[in-house]
């Protein structure tokens, strides 16, 4: 083994040097018994991200116009607290945001059902503390998403 190669295998991370010796980690949502592709497979990536910013934008709207009186900063942090009703109620009842819901995507639990009201308090609070949604495993699940024992699938 030259150089090069040694010093791509350490900046490609521990999963991509053990796939070249062979090692197959299967698809995201493989050990959550989830399909490849299409419906209940895991939510890709750029869909979560685009669900999050409409949720957060509709949030900021509504924290703007209705509370805030118009003042932008004071908007933002009443935005934190719409942000948490929405998601625990939407998310407890609907299973999806309204983001999510444009977006088809939904979260369920590891196990295929409905979370329940606790596991979706835990997995809000986490996700506005945004580090734990930074912090993501091998199926693409952030760390709030992990604790909290939930999955964001497409619909």
């Amino acid at each position: 083994m030259d150089n090069r190669q040694a010093i791509g295998s350490w900046l490609s991370g521990p999963q991509a040097a053990a796939e070249d010796m062979g090692v197959d980690f299967g698809h995201r949502g493989k050990r959550l018994g989830l399909p490849e592709e299409g419906p209940g497979s895991v939510a890709p990536l750029g869909r979560r991200f685009g669900a999050i910013f409409i949720d957060w934008a509709l949030c900021f709207l509504i924290a703007y116009g209705l509370i805030a009186g118009g003042d932008q900063q004071a908007a933002g942090n009443w935005a934190l607290l719409v942000f948490l009703v929405l998601s625990f109620l939407t998310v407890g009842t609907l299973g999806f945001t309204p983001g999510k819901r444009l977006l088809r995507l939904r979260l369920v639990s590891e196990g295929g059902g409905r979370l329940g009201m606790g596991r979706v308090l835990v997995r809000t609070v986490l996700l506005l503390l945004v580090i734990p949604a930074l912090i993501w495993d091998r199926d693409g699940r952030g760390l709030h998403d992990r604790l909290s024992r939930s999955v964001q699938v497409r619909l």
